[in-house]
């Protein structure tokens, strides 16, 4: 009973506090933390240990699975360098640097169990640091960068710190860490592979979406334990098998067991990503108490504390801004990747909140450990600590700094351009397989259908919010209503008993489905309704600079001179049309497009990506 009621406690707070993050502003994973600091102290709230194994076990591998699933597979090779510059490389500078400031602040503890502390401490944590980043709309390449490094930390971290405890027993080597490193990463790289093809040969044959959902959402103990049997790394084995899975999940047949997955991994995802800060909250009164008689003293205790959450605040920008750099100095790689500007590391540096992992790591750390309590309260003031300074104030340094985040405009310009190749490749496989024998009102229907969709993505393109309602969502909201309305007539039709319930169900959840499918169309309408007047030119003309537009000739190597000059990053191209200036997108660190167009006056340019051919006319905000 006392489970259940513990349960029920945990997730109504955690959906409070969500909820009151979301109304306020303010970051979520901060808000719970927050509560669960407050609730430590309160009398009728139990003391609740943190098993590091249902940690490290129940938690870290789902939410881990999760976050991969969702991450591109092109994306984390793409940014491989500084990934592992990252998840690796300062993992361990920041295990043996930490360690070295414990040890020197205090001596009694010793050297192997002080780099444990290091190995605990080095991992930023997966969810905060990028909850944060989408809120704030960073560059797409520091969130990817950040989601990389925190799949990948843990993994790093955890084989790090099982060195350290085995030092401290006595029983290790230079060469043993070499060997149980290597076991542990190719170990984990072997098990992931294997488990995504198991799971991937599965998936495929079951038609059936409850048992196939079930597969996806035992897949990251499938991962964890095998390869944690064979003494890899299980962590490493779960991102491994998330990100090809991930990656295939598209191509599965049975869409029903896609959008299945998807739904209850967000619910899993919310759950325990949330819980995990409510959790860390409220470990503070116990592990304060744990330290009052340690023989340190309090305030040599208090004031090493804060020394190590200065050298870890300090350790991550010594890292990342060489990290960054020195490997451009290889011309090859300056080619192929050039340096970003210096905002670029300086807010990657910022973004290292630590979480969960850190707390339950450091409670593995042996019982008869001397001064262990002074360990694990160094743990909870770096965890607290970082939240507190770095959650709080990110947003406010990518404000200050000026990045630009994903530019809506053009994410709405690209759906569009998508969406449209998509329905053509659709249409022309339908000519394809049509025979004289369709009925003519079939193909028709099937082909409008499938074009008023793409035209649909076209009609949302930053259509300003006071403006008439474009066909499509109009359509939406009708039949929303008719909906609704054929609803409650097969409710009334169930009071009466006339109908078997399995008939009434099944007609209910095809309502269902077709009302999810017109909720997703106005959720888009919500979300880019205030596109800052973004309009589309409407066939006939309503823009005289499109229409007189001209059409130079596409160069076959094109790229931003400008971008090069600078040094800065090109995310897509754009060609003025009136000069054939190639310039960079407002994606991109210095949109060098725009910026042709306010010092030129020359309105209208195109995409020169490949597949892609619409205009934009900056003077009239309309796309051609």
């Amino acid at each position: 009973m006392e489970i259940a009621l513990g349960v029920l406690v945990l997730v109504a707070v955690v959906c409070a506090g969500s909820a009151l993050g979301r109304k306020l502003n303010i970051s979520v994973p901060l808000v719970l933390v927050l509560i669960g600091v407050a609730g430590s102290f309160l009398p009728f709230v139990p003391d609740i240990e943190l098993n590091p194994e249902v940690v490290l076990v129940g938690l870290l591998p789902p939410l881990l699975y999760a976050a991969a699933l969702r991450t591109s597979l092109f994306d984390f090779g793409s940014n491989r360098r500084a990934i592992g510059l990252l998840s690796v490389g300062y993992v361990i500078f920041g295990t043996v640097s930490v360690g070295f400031v414990v040890w020197w602040l205090f001596p009694e503890i010793p050297l192997a169990a002080a780099m444990a502390l290091g190995a605990v401490l080095a991992p930023p944590d997966a969810v905060a640091a990028t909850a944060i980043a989408r809120k704030v709309g960073m560059p797409r390449r520091i969130v990817t960068i950040l989601e990389g490094e925190s799949l990948v930390n843990d993994a790093t971290a955890l084989i790090c710190l099982r060195a350290a405890i085995a030092a401290i027993s006595g029983a290790v080597s230079v060469a043993g860490i070499a060997g149980d490193f290597l076991l542990a990463v190719g170990g984990g790289l072997v098990v992931g592979i294997a488990a995504a093809y198991v799971l991937t040969m599965l998936r495929k044959r079951i038609r059936n979406v409850a048992i196939n959902t079930s597969t996806s959402l035992v897949a990251p103990l499938v991962a964890y334990l095998p390869a944690e049997a064979i003494h890899a790394s299980g962590v490493l084995a779960v991102v491994v098998t998330g990100l090809i899975m991930g990656t295939k999940a598209p191509s599965m047949p049975n869409g029903a067991a896609r959008l299945s997955q998807r739904s209850n991994w967000n619910t899993v995802q919310f759950l325990l990503e949330n819980s995990v800060f409510l959790l860390i909250g409220l470990q503070v009164r116990s592990i304060v108490e744990g330290v009052q008689d340690d023989s340190l003293g309090a305030g040599r205790i208090w004031a090493g504390c804060a020394v190590i959450l200065l050298a870890v605040l300090v350790l991550r920008p010594v890292w990342v801004f060489p990290a960054t750099y020195l490997p451009r100095l290889i011309p090859s790689v300056q080619r192929k990747d050039p340096a970003p500007p210096w905002q670029f590391p300086a807010i990657v540096s910022w973004a290292g909140m630590r979480g969960v992992v850190t707390l339950a790591a450091v409670l593995v750390l042996p019982e008869d450990l001397e001064h262990r309590s002074v360990l694990i309260l160094a743990a909870l003031v770096v965890v607290g600590g970082t939240l507190a300074l770095q959650g709080f104030t990110l947003p406010a340094l990518v404000r200050v700094l000026r990045v630009q985040g994903p530019d809506q405009r053009e994410d709405a310009l690209n759906q569009a351009s998508l969406t449209q190749l998509a329905t053509a490749a659709g249409v022309a496989r339908l000519h394809e397989l049509r025979t004289e024998d369709d009925p003519p009102e079939v193909v028709s229907m099937l082909k409008r259908r499938t074009q008023e969709r793409g035209l649909a993505a076209w009609e949302r393109l930053g259509r300003p919010s006071g403006e008439t309602a474009t066909p499509s969502e109009r359509y939406a909201r009708l039949r929303l209503a008719m909906l609704e309305a054929e609803r409650e007539k097969v409710l009334e039709l169930r009071r009466g008993g006339e109908y078997a319930q399995e008939v009434l169900t099944a007609v209910l959840d095809r309502l269902d489905v077709e009302e999810s499918m017109l909720d997703g169309v106005l959720e888009e309408v919500d979300t880019s309704g205030d596109g800052g007047g973004e309009g589309v030119a409407k066939p006939g003309g309503e823009c005289a600079h499109l229409e007189s537009a001209g059409s130079p000739e596409v160069p076959g190597d094109a790229f931003c001179d400008d971008c090069v000059k600078e040094g800065t990053t090109t995310v897509h191209l754009r060609m003025c049309l009136d000069c054939g200036k190639v310039g960079c997108c407002d994606s991109s660190p210095a949109s060098h497009a725009s910026r042709h167009f306010r010092t030129t006056g020359h309105p209208v340019m195109r995409s020169i990506e490949p597949g892609e051919d619409w205009r934009w006319c900056y003077a009239d905000d309309l796309l051609g």
